[in-house]
């Protein structure tokens, strides 16, 4: 009996039998700032040479936008608005709000090229429950987005309709021990 075993040919790429479609993920809590296991997940995964996006709507006061992503490693672009501070409530000066809508706009654009194979979408929920981010558009940016993107959401307040749509929810809420 003689065995043979082929050798696959490096010069043509492995192609899998199906694609891989992303998944949405929502992490929601009562409390802001619990969300260090997301950031946590996005530089593992950047770490194994995957493209990820983190996008922070509502954190300012690094003068940084758009046009200057931080790059932390070699696959992860981490952005967040051009404001002077902190989004806290809905009331937001104009270019505040121009600044915000800027920020979403450039999202959109470079996951619909199919730049990052993650994204997160950092207090996202707080931007559509202060009315700076249309929900309708949310819900259309991740039914369009490339099948093969993988989105993260956090921020308390979750809307149901996010949920809905949702492949996993993780809710996070602070216990008390004696």
């Amino acid at each position: 009996m003689v065995s043979q075993l082929e050798v696959p040919n490096r010069s043509t790429p492995l192609a899998l039998p199906h694609a891989i479609e992303g998944i949405i993920q929502v992490f929601t809590s009562s409390h802001r700032s619990f969300f260090t296991n997301v950031m946590a997940q996005a530089l593992r995964i950047a770490g194994q040479g995957t493209s990820v996006l983190v996008v922070q709507f509502l954190k300012g006061g690094i003068g940084q936008g758009y046009r200057h992503p931080v790059q932390l490693g070699q696959h992860l672009d981490w952005i967040r608005c051009d404001l002077p501070r902190c989004i806290d409530s809905a009331d937001v000066e104009e270019n505040e709000a121009i600044a915000l809508r800027a920020l979403w706009h450039h999202t959109q654009v470079v996951v619909s090229e199919g730049k990052y194979s993650m994204v997160v979408l950092d207090e996202l929920s707080l931007a559509i429950n202060f009315g700076l981010i249309s929900e309708v558009e949310v819900l259309n940016f991740l039914q369009q987005r490339p099948a093969q993107v993988d989105v993260i959401l956090t921020g308390p307040d979750m809307p149901q309709s996010i949920l809905d749509i949702a492949d996993q929810i993780t809710e996070l809420r602070r216990t008390r021990r004696p």
